[in-house]
């Protein structure tokens, strides 16, 4: 943990530029079941007339196609056509790589290179002390290419999943005006929360994914703040896309009082409210910072804070994710993904597609020498000195 008593950097540990589309479209979205239970479930397979004309089909092609099929494909394809069916962009199929990938970024400890890929194929985030950012890369840049392959058109999933975690990767990428080749070798990256002192008493935190594990981390990565004479605390979450709803609610429940609403969760049947059950509460300044492209679970965590515990919000308008996903895993390896329920914020608004605004709305500067200024952490900052 670095300590600072006198002032502090204008350029933060963790900024991430703004931009308008989430960071991957696999991590955003708040997964709070992973059963890996049977798809067909509780269905009554001999009385359910759609499924008999599925199987009718399938088995005419298997048996009458005038060329060989390869029928695992064929039935991924059909798991796929049917999620897209729903026209839903958080409901979707996964193939084996894309659930691994997902599983290694939701476990906090993963094989890759330390990038966040963005709209357009854009890297909006470089970690510190990865392959990536020993190499040279940085935010901003456009990738062009990966291994040869080119990542025009494709998507921020489709593009990650270029890169070999196995061996060196070439990558050639566009910034400014120049075209630039870098070779990455991936390893094994951990996820671990991002600390600092300002004032020699303000604590700040930043959260950059919901893993499995984060509760865990927080509590720690806290509890050393606290250590060091901390009476109010920063709670980064720009840049956090989401992940596990648990992660979250562990979070929250450090602060909020036992018995208060964390969320509630509305499907088509009901509206369930679900409360802190845990003894720990806090009683300490907390502001939280949150831009466009905190989504999902960060979303659950700044608004908990909010309304059941009277924390501050900082930053731009968050991202607006506020429907729920739960995740079967086939045997094949790969998963579906798909939308099971809206979550309401304990005020009982819906921020789908709407967002949370923050309580100081800031927009974040440039230096007359081209350097971000994070006037959002300078504001959070401000307010609890």
């Amino acid at each position: 943990m670095k300590k600072e008593t006198v002032g502090f950097s204008l350029r933060s540990v963790s900024i991430i530029i703004i931009i308008t589309a989430i960071i991957t479209s696999l991590t955003t979205g708040v997964i709070i079941y992973n059963n890996n239970r049977a798809i067909l479930g509780g269905a009554n397979i001999q009385e359910d007339e759609a499924l008999q004309e599925f199987l009718k089909i399938y088995n005419s092609l298997d048996e009458d196609y005038y060329e060989d099929i390869n029928k695992n494909e064929m039935i991924d394809a059909a798991i796929s056509a049917m999620v897209d069916y729903l026209g839903e962009e958080y409901s979707i199929y996964l193939n084996q790589n894309e659930t691994d990938n997902l599983s290694d970024q939701l476990s906090g400890k993963f094989v890759g290179i330390g990038i966040s890929i963005g709209l357009e194929g854009k890297i909006v985030k470089v970690y510190q002390d990865t392959p990536a950012d020993r190499s040279g890369l940085q935010e901003g840049d456009k990738i062009l290419s990966i291994n040869d392959n080119s990542t025009l058109e494709k998507t921020s999933a489709e593009i990650a999943n270029l890169i070999d975690r196995t061996s060196e990767n070439t990558i050639v990428v566009n910034r400014g005006t120049e075209e630039l080749t870098f070779k990455v070798t991936p390893e094994t990256i951990n996820e671990p929360l991002t600390t600092n002192i300002y004032n020699s008493n303000i604590g700040y935190i930043y959260i950059n994914a919901f893993t499995n594990t984060v509760g865990e981390e927080f509590k720690k990565s806290l509890t050393e703040l606290e250590s060091n004479g901390i009476t109010s605390l920063i709670i980064d979450l720009r840049g956090n896309t989401g992940g596990y709803l648990k992660g979250a609610t562990d979070i929250a429940s450090i602060f909020i009082e036992k018995g208060k609403t964390l969320y509630y969760l509305e499907n088509k049947e009901k509206k369930e409210e679900y409360k802190d059950e845990t003894s720990e509460l806090k009683n300490i300044p907390v502001i939280v910072l949150i831009d466009g492209t905190s989504a999902s679970a960060s979303e659950v965590l700044a608004a908990a804070l909010k309304d059941s515990y009277g924390a501050t919000l900082v930053g731009t308008l968050s991202y607006g994710k506020g429907k729920v996903q739960q995740t079967n895993k086939l045997e094949d390896g790969s998963m579906v993904k798909y939308t099971i329920a809206k979550w309401l914020r304990p005020n009982g608004e819906c921020i789908d597609e709407i967002g949370i605004q923050p309580d100081y709305e800031i927009q974040l500067e440039q230096s007359e020498e081209g350097y971000l200024i994070d006037t959002q952490l300078e504001k959070a900052i401000e307010l609890l000195s």
